[in-house]
């Protein structure tokens, strides 16, 4: 069962889901129009708690054409084994849940997941022919045990960046906007509350919020651009997670109609490529 649905032409998509004649209706199909004006197509992304993880990690390796500097780093491996001898409370991390799984280090699980997602995003990056890197996606995508084990090392990835952040903040160190407003929640004043109340929930009793989109952004080094269709023809229709991002990140793009659920256009259409 694919988690990413097949593509659908973006205005047919539009028509029927938004067929009445509600002022959210007729935004909606205004928001559309605006995202078909460069993309051709929608696929539609399974709308667990999970979503804005998978849409945009599934944008990101569609189009990766090579392994990020921070993916090839010697010490990445061993982030697990270095955050948890820093930090106790990591060992409260809610791993997801294997059937018979025998209580291992959680050093160990979290590296598993770290090195699956290394492999996958290197194999798929070599992949040159555009059908057959997207058919690796679709295929990986399928697969219900890896899927989720990427999930949680991007989870990770969100941790060990929001300890960065808030250390850098308190030796006085420039950090952006989001970080103060990711710890100036009341469930949220440290990393180990950040990791309890926030990341150890998403997947399952929540989704990303979008301090978190944030997160995420800073923990791929990716931007992510998000057409919010409830916000058209408002300065937040676009958003880009982070703002001011750095010229060297590539860009993903994802659609939402809440801030909550999220899905992918795909195909560009041509004169916005050139």
């Amino acid at each position: 069962k694919l988690s990413v649905a097949p593509e659908m032409d973006i205005m047919e998509y539009c028509r029927k889901e938004w067929r009445g004649n509600t002022p959210v209706a007729k935004r909606m199909r205004k928001g559309y129009e605006a995202v078909a004006r460069k993309f051709a197509s929608i696929r539609r992304v399974r709308g667990d708690n999970y979503c804005a993880l998978r849409a945009t990690l599934f944008q990101a390796l569609s189009q990766a054409t090579q392994l990020p500097s921070w993916l090839q780093s010697e010490d990445f491996a061993m982030l697990p084994e270095n955050l948890l001898s820093k930090y106790d409370w990591i060992k409260q991390w809610q791993l997801k849940q294997k059937l018979g799984r025998k209580m291992g280090e959680i050093s160990d699980e979290i590296k598993e997941y770290l090195m699956l997602l290394r492999k996958k995003w290197k194999y798929i990056s070599e992949i040159k022919c555009p059908i057959e890197k997207q058919e690796a996606c679709d295929k990986l995508f399928r697969n219900e045990e890896e899927e989720y084990s990427l999930y949680e090392a991007l989870k990770f990835l969100m941790l060990n960046t929001a300890i960065e952040l808030y250390n850098d903040d308190k030796n006085g160190r420039r950090v952006p906007v989001f970080s103060w407003l990711l710890f100036a929640r009341d469930t949220s004043s440290n990393p180990c509350q950040l990791m309890h109340n926030h990341l150890n929930q998403i997947g399952h009793s929540g989704g990303l919020e979008q301090v978190e989109m944030f997160l995420l952004a800073y923990a791929l080094q990716y931007t992510i651009q998000v057409y919010r269709l409830y916000k058209h023809s408002t300065d937040e229709f676009i958003t880009l997670y982070p703002n001011d991002p750095e010229e060297d990140w590539p860009v993903v793009t994802l659609i939402t109609e809440d801030d909550r659920h999220y899905n992918i256009p795909v195909r560009m259409c041509q004169e916005t490529m050139l």
